[in-house]
């Protein structure tokens, strides 16, 4: 059956590999991100609230129904990009979009059956000491004015692990609720390693961070690719996964494994309050 999902940062990396594996299985997908261009059918800002509102409207004024989102837009934290907007695109830009297509989501999940939302958290969130938790706090409690005033002030390289954590905690405390598996939309998370995307060669140019990308050890010897993060990806989508909701996927070629043998736990950055 021919479905209908959306992703946004359609246009490049995991996102646009995502939507190509869907629309290879036969499946409608609208594309999202900042700019018009191949595969985006709504070209709308994610960091900030007019451009969220923009971004759901746009998907509404295509579609009633919405069997599945992936919000892969996000920014790398890195020199020279500030984390206040790393938390604004990475935590707020992907729940907002969850937030306002739930009509869609329960639209489909009621006619079909299942939905589903599915994350790009990171191994980073278990990978890098120190991140910032403040954060990651002021996420869950869905103030954007706090997160991004706590992430301007480190940098935001620890910004990046605080959005994604935000992310995968989000999906786990909200997706066992009513209003999402109860209505029987599903939400889950994966969490890749570093990924051969514009955004890691971005890292890997960067005067000081530069080094990281590649410093994290694998079982399998390299980096990932795309397409190795979109498959799971579309399976998590899939009715073959309808029993797997508050999930986090690590697809990070051992990264995560290799480093906690027994669990994947976090480093020490101190308690965290979920809200």
């Amino acid at each position: 059956m021919s479905r209908t999902y959306v992703v946004s940062g359609a246009a490049s990396g995991i996102g646009a590999a995502t939507a190509a594996m869907l629309r290879g299985q036969g499946h409608r997908v609208i594309g999202i991100d900042l700019h018009a261009g191949d595969g985006v059918d709504v070209a709308a800002d994610l960091g900030t609230p007019e451009g969220r509102s923009a971004a759901v409207a746009g998907v509404q004024g295509l579609t009633d129904v919405v069997h599945g989102l992936v919000p892969a837009a996000g920014l790398a934290g890195r020199t020279g990009v500030p984390g206040d907007l790393v938390v604004s695109v990475n935590f707020f830009g992907a729940v907002a979009l969850a937030r306002g297509l739930h009509p869609q989501l329960t639209a489909a999940a009621a006619r079909d059956g299942d939905a589903g939302v599915v994350f790009l958290a990171s191994n980073s969130i278990t990978g890098m000491p120190g991140w910032n938790v403040p954060t990651v706090e002021a996420c869950l409690r869905d103030d954007e004015e706090a997160a991004r005033a706590e992430a301007a002030k480190v940098d935001s390289v620890m910004v990046y692990p605080s959005s994604k954590a935000g992310l995968a905690w989000w999906a786990r405390r909200e997706g066992v609720k009513p209003e999402w598996a109860g209505a029987g939309i599903r939400l889950n998370s994966v969490a890749p390693g570093a990924t051969e995307t514009a955004m890691v060669e971005q890292m890997r140019a960067d005067p000081l961070l530069g080094g990281a990308i590649d410093a994290y050890p694998t079982a399998i010897g390299r980096t990932g690719r795309p397409e190795e993060v979109a498959a799971p990806i579309c399976f998590l989508l899939s009715e073959g996964a309808t029993n797997i909701v508050g999930a986090c996927l690590f697809v990070d070629g051992g990264t995560d494994a290799m480093l906690h043998p027994m669990a994947p736990e976090g480093w020490e950055v101190g308690p965290v309050d979920l809200g």
